[in-house]
């Protein structure tokens, strides 16, 4: 594993901490599929949610959530279209992007997390 897998899923593993923490259940990790990858998938009572991981040092030259363009939001509504094709459910669908500013990467101590929920739809 290269270090920037190492790296995201350290950011992919913060981001599920803090949704369980919420009482988000974990679903499912890296779901990957011919259209694209979606990082987490969550649910709770009401909503089975979608949530793309950004992680970097610093919001210096844009939001992370910048980094999720119209073009990455299609191919995370497509991925997400062949999961619910394959896995059934009565919960409402929904895009979160969760931001994690780590400005000393896996050595920092707090790093900064944003939760957009419903983030496009």
């Amino acid at each position: 594993m290269g270090r920037n897998n190492l790296v995201g899923s350290w950011g992919e593993a913060l981001a599920a901490e803090y949704l369980r923490k919420k009482r988000y259940t974990l679903v499912a990790a890296n779901y990957h599929c011919r259209f694209g990858e979606i990082d987490l998938i969550v649910s709770n009572r009401k909503y089975l949610v979608f949530v793309e991981v950004k992680l970097r040092k610093s919001a210096k030259f844009a939001n992370a959530f910048e980094y999720v363009d119209s073009y990455k939001q299609n191919r995370l509504r497509t991925t997400a279209e062949l999961y619910l094709s394959e896995n059934p459910t009565n919960l409402q669908p929904r895009f979160d992007v969760i931001e994690i500013y780590a400005p000393d990467g896996m050595q920092t101590n707090r790093p900064e997390i944003h939760h957009m929920e419903d983030a496009f739809q």
